[in-house]
């Protein structure tokens, strides 16, 4: 019999849930809306409430599950199984405890870990890095997040709180991020960081889909943005390769579907950047999972903590 886990992934706004099987196949899926103010339910009465929900949709029992895996924005604990203090976006979230909250109600191990580190993870299990020992994994979203495999395993350092990507400074004295601290390379090379610099430049471009159909059709400005962005996130990108030694860089978020505009030009960029001995072999991939990282990862890092 494949045992069977529940995966959960929790963003700024949503929970994405599902029923994974031991060998990688997703067998149900939801995703639950939330607003964490005043009055509202709490994240995790939302997360407790519609994991009931998918499990009593499915004809299945709780008892049936192996356990819960948990990929969740923020800084995370993934020894205590909580929220640090600096719980990013999700509201009401700082030291939450996750997993004993889980444990109280379903009676299941249960474990929590970095969104970043998931989608890493969920990526090298059943997505576009299977089979490697070494990845690098960036997301480009609203802001940029991340995880690395080094030796076959996620690095997570003393706490968990290893990967944050988005939050090495890559310009001194740089702009003011919402972590606290000056100049961090998501403030550069996130997508939201582009989409400031293009609706600066046309009120149009507003969005991803509108700036990309731009550079499409050779708008000079347009491309010019695009190449200045394009630097910004392989400055990152070399830095982590001279330290790191990676086999794969996984590019993902939305804007990863951009092959020929992105993909390409950026390996380029990285290449010119990095020592030669460095340039050997190095792969650059778009992540394949998209909705189905988080959840995916949550519940291979759970595997992992159950086979400890």
């Amino acid at each position: 019999m494949v045992r069977q886990f529940i995966g959960a992934d929790i963003g700024g706004t949503s929970i994405k849930l599902g029923i994974i099987g031991e060998n990688g196949i997703i067998s149900a899926r939801r995703e639950i809306s939330y607003k964490a103010g005043e009055g509202e339910p709490t994240v995790m009465e939302v997360l407790i409430s519609g994991i009931h929900e998918m499990v009593s949709a499915e004809g299945l029992n709780i008892d049936d599950m192996f356990g819960i895996g948990v990929s969740a924005a923020g800084c995370i604990n993934s020894v205590t199984g909580s929220v640090a203090k600096n719980g990013g976006n999700v509201p009401n979230w700082s030291e939450t405890p996750v997993c004993q909250m889980l444990r109280e109600e379903f009676g299941l191990p249960a474990t929590l870990a970095n969104d970043g580190n998931c989608a890493v993870l969920g990526e090298q299990w059943i997505g576009a890095a299977i089979g490697c020992t070494d990845v690098l994994g960036i997301t480009l979203g609203t802001g940029v997040g991340g995880g690395i495999i080094t030796g076959g395993k996620l690095l997570e350092g003393s706490r968990g709180y290893a990967g944050e990507i988005g939050h090495f400074p890559t310009h001194a004295g740089g702009e003011h991020c919402v972590c606290g601290l000056d100049g961090c390379y998501e403030r550069y090379a996130s997508t939201s960081a582009l989409i400031r610099k293009t609706s600066a430049e046309d009120p149009e471009w507003n969005n991803g889909r509108v700036f990309f159909t731009a550079v499409s059709e050779g708008d000079e400005n347009a491309c010019r943005i695009l190449g200045e962005w394009i630097d910004e996130i392989s400055y990152g990108i070399a830095g982590l390769i001279h330290i790191f030694d990676p086999q794969v860089i996984l590019i993902g978020g939305g804007v990863s579907k951009q092959e020929e505009l992105l993909i390409r030009p950026l390996r380029d960029r990285v290449m010119s950047m990095i020592m030669p001995d460095f340039a050997d072999d190095i792969d650059f991939r778009a992540a394949q999972l998209g909705n189905d990282a988080g959840i995916a990862g949550a519940v291979r890092y759970l595997m992992s903590r159950l086979e400890q």
